[in-house]
């Protein structure tokens, strides 16, 4: 076999064990039941925070650079983990969703998410639940 093929054999193994790691760690880190039956509920809400966001010009650049990224993960059909297996297929979407969410309050702090937030109190409250925001 040519040297180009154990490269490319190799690349391809340590992408394949990259992406076995994350499913794993997927799969260890998923939201139970109750989060992601919330989150699910909360998704048009969740979105259009995520848009209002990205659109604030008082948040610094970074954070609204992350934001339209996440916009355009979550608008992707092609996901890192496919939604067609059990219950690992959306969890990459609300890991995504809850990192960002939880790096923005850092940056910009809970007031930002308070200010944006389209829906019911509930509904935050249930998001602050949902991916563990500070608040």
């Amino acid at each position: 076999m040519p040297d180009w093929a154990w490269t490319l054999t190799g690349v391809a193994g340590g992408l394949l064990l990259c992406w076995g790691a994350l499913v794993a760690a997927l799969w260890r880190a998923r939201p139970d039941e109750l989060r992601a039956r919330e989150l699910l509920r909360l998704l048009p809400d969740v979105v259009r925070l995520v848009r209002r966001l990205a659109a604030d010009r008082t948040l610094p650049r970074g954070v609204r650079v992350r934001l339209w990224l996440l916009l355009g993960y979550l608008a992707l059909p092609v996901d890192l983990v496919p939604d067609v297996i059990p219950v690992i297929g959306f969890a990459d979407d609300a890991v995504a969703v809850a990192v960002v969410l939880r790096s923005v309050v850092r940056r910009a702090g809970a007031g930002a998410v308070d200010r944006h937030w389209p829906g019911t109190a509930a509904g935050l409250a249930a998001l602050r639940r949902a991916t563990r925001l500070p608040g």
